[in-house]
């Protein structure tokens, strides 16, 4: 004995509707086609399902018995299905997602909780680490999409860069909050919160401010710029960060001005060439650069 799950669907439907008529409108089905399925499923059982009088269907003790089970058989199959639909649309399964420092706070966190309040059945993890060690976990295939500086430190993977302009950002109370775009002269022998290490933000920032002959006056460094921002609300000093975190809008008294000449933080996202990403992955891939591509715009 083999039942259909079109006999379980009318079975149900009568058990709950009891009459052909009812159950018929309710499944967008003939009242033949409703009789018919039923005549099929109490065959297939060898035993009679419901009482008929005058077009009213009372459930027999058998079927009273089987319906608990049936109905939990069509819950079950409709979570399959709804599975299913959630798993060919990216809106469940899980992503891994690593970052270094510049994007760790006030950009992936807003971009994650976006994401699951459309996909709220995909897991997400963030790990942050260094730039290096972020592009060996996705060359490892340990992380599915990656956030780095350039330039890319591992060979193999696929890497779409993103040129930024940095802003100068001050405390809103600071004289140069007057200025409609800060340049070297106004940094000049100001305290300057800088990057932790070599990196390639404060070369490009050294080079233009020996050529202008102004004083850099570095006075904390910062591994992240976001932190950089808080050190920023707290002292009073300048820095040179991404637009990402300069231009976030905080509530920390902490605003941003154009810096020039230019310079460019280089963020490059990064996947596996060997192993595509899910389709949860690539929702949220697609999510992503369709925001830096409006952050990276000139």
């Amino acid at each position: 004995m083999r039942l259909k799950l079109r006999q379980l669907e009318v079975f149900n439907a009568l058990i709950e509707a009891g009459s052909v008529s009812r159950a018929a409108q309710r499944l967008n089905l003939s009242q033949p086609a409703v009789s018919i399925a039923l005549a099929h499923m109490e065959e297939d059982l060898g035993y009679r399902l419901f009482h008929r009088d005058r077009g009213f269907f009372a459930p027999t003790s058998e079927a009273s018995l089987l319906h608990d089970e049936v109905r939990r058989g069509l819950d079950a199959m409709a979570r399959i299905e709804q599975r299913s639909d959630e798993i060919r649309t990216g809106k469940t399964g899980g992503i891994v997602i690593g970052t270094n420092g510049a994007m760790s706070m006030n950009f992936l966190p807003e971009m994650i909780a976006w994401f699951q309040r459309d996909s709220p059945g995909t897991f997400v993890e963030l790990r942050v680490h260094s730039s290096r060690q972020v592009a060996a976990w996705v060359s490892s295939r340990q992380v599915d999409i990656g956030f780095i500086d350039a330039p890319v430190p591992v060979a193999g993977l696929r890497a779409e860069q993103y040129d930024m302009e940095c802003v100068c950002i001050m405390r809103e109370d600071d004289p140069l909050a007057t200025e409609p775009v800060i340049t070297a002269r106004h940094l000049s022998q100001r305290s300057l919160i800088v990057t932790t290490g070599d990196h390639a933000v404060d070369r490009q920032l050294s080079k233009i401010m020996a050529q202008a002959d102004a004083q850099l006056t570095p006075g904390a460094s910062a591994y992240f710029y976001a932190i950089a921002r808080r050190l920023v609300a707290s002292s009073g000093s300048l820095a040179i960060v991404d637009p990402i975190n300069g231009k976030a809008v905080l509530n920390d008294g902490v605003i941003w001005r154009p810096f020039k000449p230019v310079i460019r933080h280089g963020l490059v996202v990064i996947t596996s060439r060997d192993q595509p990403l899910g389709l949860a992955g690539s929702r949220m891939l697609n999510q992503i650069r369709e925001t830096l591509a409006v952050l990276s715009a000139p």
